[in-house]
């Protein structure tokens, strides 16, 4: 495993494994909203060029989550009511969508199931944060919607090599181990805040201690919830007792606690939200 690690990172450096690039939609989103001058029709023109993006967005915005006063029908209305700033964090995210593809049968299986994972843990950290209020939601869904980037370059490399494609345990065993500083590597390429680029590496420093609610806190505790049973998964074998960050969100230790199961549930109205 370490000479794939070496081999990948080398490729990496040398610029024979091209790490991926933002998409178009996204980097256009991002323009207009850090725009002064830019306005919600400006926004409306660039996400509605994308039909399934503009779709999704309205999708968001009449989600029980939101609970809109009233059915919202078009885009324009979507992007009023959740402004410019907390509308361009969610397009952002949900444009990575596109990424998680590949040619190969089996690396699109593992991809696209990537992504599903990556959606739930956003729909988590979204309740999470609508209910401690300490960040805004919108900025931790993008937080959650990136913090798995890192396996993309990993599995474009594993296309190439049906050696990693036939051995799946070892391609989980790389995943795990590079995957997150990768992560990091993309989005710092992408100029996102430190606090946003870090989140792939530091959300998985399940012992932190933890004063006070941050996207990787949030990330962690989604996390954590999503793969509370899966005992196969090195998130799902972390101890509770040693998480720290638990307390934030007024969680207890306990994996079938009352409250864990009050989160869990609110996620599940809106699982498929981000999906």
């Amino acid at each position: 495993m370490e000479i794939v690690r070496e081999e990948i990172m080398d490729a990496v450096e040398k610029d024979q494994l091209t790490l991926p690039t933002l998409p178009e939609v996204a980097l256009k989103v991002r323009e207009t909203a850090e725009d002064p001058d830019a306005v919600i029709a400006d926004l409306t023109t660039i996400i509605s060029h994308d039909a399934a993006l503009a779709a999704r967005i309205i999708r968001v915005t009449n989600s029980p989550l939101l609970r809109a006063p009233q059915e919202v029908k078009d885009l324009n209305m979507a992007i009023s009511r959740l402004g410019m700033n907390y509308t361009a964090n969610l397009a952002i995210g949900l444009a990575m969508e596109q990424m998680f593809q590949a040619t190969s049968e089996v690396i699109d299986k593992k991809m696209r199931s990537t992504w599903t994972t990556t959606t739930r843990v956003a729909a988590l950290s979204y309740v999470l944060t609508t209910e401690a209020k300490a960040i805004p939601p919108d900025e931790a869904t993008l937080a959650a919607l990136v913090h798995r980037l890192g396996v993309l370059p990993v599995l474009t490399f594993a296309e190439e090599r049906d050696d990693l494609i036939r051995d799946g345990i070892s391609l989980e065993k790389v995943i795990e181990e590079i995957s997150p500083e990768l992560g990091r590597l993309i989005l710092r390429k992408w100029e996102f805040p430190d606090a946003l680029a870090d989140v792939p590496v530091a959300f998985l420093n399940f012992s932190e201690a933890a004063n006070e609610i941050g996207y990787k806190e949030v990330v962690r505790i989604a996390s954590l919830l999503y793969f509370r049973e899966d005992a196969a998964h090195p998130i799902g074998k972390v101890d509770w007792t040693q998480v720290p960050a638990l307390a934030l969100f007024n969680l207890e230790p306990d994996k079938n606690g009352e409250r864990v199961q009050e989160v869990l549930a609110k996620a599940a109205e809106v699982k498929d939200l981000f999906a």
